[in-house]
């Protein structure tokens, strides 16, 4: 059970399906709040409860719940509820100093919001996310893992060159990915986003902890032997400038997973393109399906 203390739902309200083919399902959007350590979770519930596993999305750098929006809507409206974590001073989570803040703070956030939810849950992560989510699996219960776009572990993870690694400032914008340029030339880059994609992200991106970065880029271990058993799912993106489809399809080798490759999709556009996302978001909902989450 959760403390009132450190968890609380508030603010429920029902919400039309207004762009979605299931437009006639309405969902309840909700709240967790975890007072202790700032951290506001964004949560889409169907209208009924069902049987299927909660899903608790993950985001990676530089985002937030706003990543997920298309995948809670999708997702609710057809039965399974959807709880995105905000990282510490990301989106709606309270602010902190980025130089106090690195990979094990933000394993700490996604193993108490879990926590909170206070039942296994399938963990969907996205770029970094997705090794938060490998993380997250080595130190509690889950139902399942869905990797999209993932940050690679440390045992099959190329050695960084030494200046790339140092290079990297505590504190960083969306300049270091490479989103920061004029809107028609990012979305040349990412040919599945619209130009109206690009500007949303462009505007929601926050900060980042450099340290964080660093730390993926070194190497992060991870206990194969943990994730025993787990149902995984691997999801590519062919021009994912960012997490590699090719990175992706090792991981997926070596965690024994399932593997789904979209090569017209970008590292974005796997989870918010406003057309590209439905595709993959099937493709998720068959492996769900298929294990009976």
């Amino acid at each position: 059970m959760v403390d009132e203390r450190e968890a609380t739902r508030v603010g429920i309200e029902t919400l039309p399906g207004a762009g979605s083919r299931l437009s006639g399902r309405p969902v309840r959007k909700d709240e967790i709040v975890l007072e202790e350590r700032g951290l506001y979770i964004e949560s889409w519930l169907p209208e009924r409860r069902s049987r299927r596993r909660p899903l608790y999305l993950l985001h990676g750098e530089l985002g937030g719940s706003w990543v997920w929006e298309r995948y809670l809507q999708y997702f609710a409206q057809r039965g399974w509820e959807g709880h995105a974590l905000n990282l510490r001073s990301h989106f709606w989570s309270e602010t902190a100093d980025f130089e106090t803040l690195d990979l094990d703070s933000y394993i700490d956030d996604a193993v108490a919001g879990l926590d909170a939810l206070g039942r296994p849950a399938v963990v969907v992560g996205h770029g970094l996310g997705g090794l938060l989510a490998l993380k997250l699996a080595e130190r509690r219960e889950v139902a399942g893992l869905v990797l999209l776009s993932p940050g690679l572990p440390g045992p099959i993870r190329p050695e960084s060159p030494s200046h790339v690694v140092r290079l990297v400032p505590a504190r960083f914008r969306r300049e270091l990915i490479g989103w920061a340029g004029a809107a028609d030339q990012i979305q040349r880059q990412n040919p599945d986003l619209s130009i109206a994609d690009v500007l949303r992200v462009q505007h929601l991106m926050g900060a980042e902890s450099g340290a964080a970065r660093r730390q993926m880029l070194e190497g992060v271990p991870l206990d194969l032997a943990a994730l025993g058993g787990l149902p995984i799912q691997v999801v590519g993106a062919g021009v994912d400038r960012l997490f590699p489809g090719s990175e992706s399809e090792r991981l997926a080798e070596w965690l024994g997973a399932e593997y789904h490759a979209f090569g017209a999709h970008s590292h974005y556009g796997l989870v918010l393109g406003e057309e590209s996302h439905e595709q993959v978001a099937d493709a998720v909902r068959a492996f769900l399906e298929h294990h009976r989450l």
